[in-house]
């Protein structure tokens, strides 16, 4: 094989990777996993909105009664969106021509048919899990499996703040999830604009890193000095989970549920979980405003201002990490050019999670069994280092 064939053999290899839809390699995997689609508080009973995730235009729905409802994007009779109907009860009517749909897709009337039982049709539906104010979906074969690999004890009980966002970026998802098993760009993107409260706590000093596959995916460790020693609990295949300064002096730190997940292959919704433990009313009070307020920011409405006017949100965590990582992440284009990256040292969990994700499409395009990823038996501790007085 000449050189120039193991580079074109090369660059199929890391396209695969960033193509998410039926029927592709990395679209046929990520179907094996749950995956959040939607801000549960964004949703009221009663009322449906449209969605696309993995490249499917889908109807997400909330019954009467508040149970979530994933189902085809369009009315199997004249192709008509379904979102623009009504919700009755627990079912979703067309509002082109009445035909009524449940939850599990099956068609249970036909107003202007001669119908005389249950309707012989049926559009494609999903199972649906409510988790940490998000509403999760899996889009893959049946049975699902149980909803326990994104569960973290730090994001569930009545002691802490729990709140849910998310944005739209304009870009593939394999750059959002590299980014996050790349320590190294802490020290340099989070400086950008203006520096915040994550760099101030964390230090500039660029990190020695270590990795490692566990049985819920990797965990990386950025190690800055004495004391400094930053851990991520990164989760098979886009989740990553982190801890990072309190909004002031004083304030517990945050820890941080980053799911990054194909709308189609140069969209990329980035789902988060923020939670913070409760500590007075007072202070309670003062963080949940300031999730609520910075609740609508999308890095990718401001373009313009991060590019080519260098203007960052008024802001110290949220939304200003939020836009130094898009800008560095949308700078690499739509669909990063990997053909023509040179990979150092530093990039060593990249490449770790590449052949991960090599492996484990490998093993289903053969009809070999993927890992048994799984929730590890004990949290992974993720250490917080002492704030400078």
């Amino acid at each position: 094989m000449t050189a120039d064939e193991r580079l074109a053999q090369r660059g199929e290899r890391l396209q695969r990777l960033t193509q998410t839809g039926r029927g592709t390699e990395m679209g046929t995997l990520l179907r094996t996993f749950w995956h959040p689609i939607a801000v549960a508080r964004t949703l009221a009973a009663g009322t449906a909105k449209p969605v696309r995730v993995l490249g499917e235009d889908l109807t997400l729905y909330r019954g009467e009664g508040g149970r979530p409802h994933l189902v085809a994007g369009k009315c199997a009779h004249r192709r008509s969106v379904l979102h623009t109907g009504w919700i009755e009860r627990d079912e979703i009517r067309c509002m082109y021509h009445g035909w009524k749909f449940d939850g599990t897709g099956q068609c249970t009337l036909r107003p202007a048919e001669s119908d005389t039982g249950l309707p012989p049709v049926r559009i494609v539906a999903y199972p649906t899990h409510e988790y940490g104010g998000m509403i999760f979906a899996y889009l893959g074969e049946t049975p699902a499996p149980a909803f326990d690999l994104p569960c973290k004890d730090v994001f569930e009980g009545d002691d802490r703040i729990v709140f849910a966002r998310s944005e739209i970026w304009d870009c593939n998802w394999l750059q959002l999830v590299e980014n996050s098993l790349d320590a190294a760009h802490v020290s340099f993107v989070h400086q950008k604009g203006r520096i915040g409260t994550f760099i101030e706590n964390v230090s500039d000093a660029v990190p020695t890193l270590e990795f490692e596959e566990t049985d819920a995916g990797i965990r990386q460790i950025a190690t800055r000095g004495i004391g400094n020693v930053r851990v991520s609990d990164w989760t098979f295949p886009n989740n990553n989970h982190i801890s990072v300064p309190g909004l002031q002096k004083g304030d517990p730190w945050i820890d941080i549920g980053h799911w990054n997940v194909p709308l189609d292959d140069v969209s990329t919704a980035r789902m988060n979980i923020w939670a913070v433990p409760k500590s007075t009313p007072e202070a309670d009070r003062r963080i949940s405003d300031y999730f609520e307020a910075r609740a609508d920011y999308n890095a990718a409405d401001h373009y313009r201002e991060l590019f080519y006017e260098n203007i960052f949100p008024e802001d110290t965590v949220m939304s200003l990490t939020s836009a130094q990582d898009y800008l560095a992440q949308r700078g690499q284009g739509v669909v990063a050019d990997r053909d023509n990256e040179i990979l150092g040292r530093s990039d060593a969990g990249i490449a770790l999670l590449r052949r991960i994700f090599a492996r484990e499409m490998q093993a289903l395009a053969t009809g070999r069994p993927a890992k048994m990823w799984r929730k590890l038996e004990h949290a992974t501790d993720l250490p917080i280092q002492a704030v400078a007085p």
